[in-house]
């Protein structure tokens, strides 16, 4: 049983729990942490995109945020991006080597499998810049069937569409993202 923290619309913690699958059969509001994996080739950014395994609750075999999961009760968005990272991809980063780049509310429902899926969550965001090679990344395979690199310029246009068959990257997400890369 996986436990959340429910959150306030800072994304804060009541001192409430729920349950992960109870959070989101009913759309109570909890938090996760994601972690964007970039690069810079040719003076264009890209950025490494996960499959989603064909086994999640939602948006299975579609292109995601390079590494994302709920924040576990009583845990950290910086300590729960570091273990995702780890865990999804096999990268095995320090605190340092993580930038916070912002935080942003999703909220939607959704039908898979038959089933109501509504995501209500704050999400704390990060940066993840150290040279990452494809070839060297242990996926966990009930997560992430596979990772691409994509020009972030050419994928965000389709994710702003919202109509994409291959994307399911919030584009909330993807502008936090960006907007950091601008200023930068």
């Amino acid at each position: 049983m996986e436990l959340l923290d429910i959150c306030n619309e800072e994304g804060f913690p009541t001192g409430e729990t729920v349950e992960r699958e109870r959070a989101h059969s009913e759309g109570i509001l909890h938090r996760t942490a994601h972690v964007w994996v970039v690069r810079e080739v040719d003076g264009r950014t890209q950025v490494l995109l996960q499959k989603r395994s064909m086994d999640k609750d939602s948006y299975p075999g579609m292109y995601d945020t390079s590494s994302a999961g709920h924040i576990p009760a009583g845990a950290e968005p910086l300590e729960s991006a570091l273990r995702e990272l780890g865990e999804e991809l096999g990268i095995h980063a320090q605190p340092e080597d993580l930038t916070y780049i912002g935080m942003f509310h999703v909220e939607y429902e959704e039908e898979f499998y038959g089933e109501l899926f509504h995501d209500n969550e704050i999400i704390r965001a990060f940066l993840y810049g150290k040279p990452v090679k494809i070839e060297e990344l242990k996926l966990q395979k009930s997560e992430v069937d596979e990772v691409r690199w994509f020009d972030l310029d050419e994928i965000y246009e389709e994710i702003l569409r919202g109509d994409s068959d291959v994307f399911c990257v919030n584009p909330t997400g993807m502008k936090v993202l960006v907007d950091y890369l601008t200023k930068g």
